[in-house]
């Protein structure tokens, strides 16, 4: 399953990095592409979106609906 998510307050390459760990804590064979100038994030997983939300939010990153 492949997601695109905004993430408004992504900043940097270090908040890009701390994403695709959380997301990769998760799904380890988890594909993670996140964008910190266009505040997206790609990922084709096979974990349900809801968890993949969870991880992201849990990392302290704002999901946008």
């Amino acid at each position: 399953m492949t997601l695109q998510l905004t993430v408004p307050n992504m900043a940097c390459s270090a908040c890009a990095d701390a994403i695709t760990q959380a997301v990769n804590a998760i799904d380890p064979a988890a594909e993670v592409n996140a964008d910190p100038k266009t505040k997206q994030v790609h990922i084709n997983t096979q974990a349900n979106e809801a968890t993949i939300r969870e991880a992201i939010t849990a990392a302290g990153y704002t999901v946008a609906e």
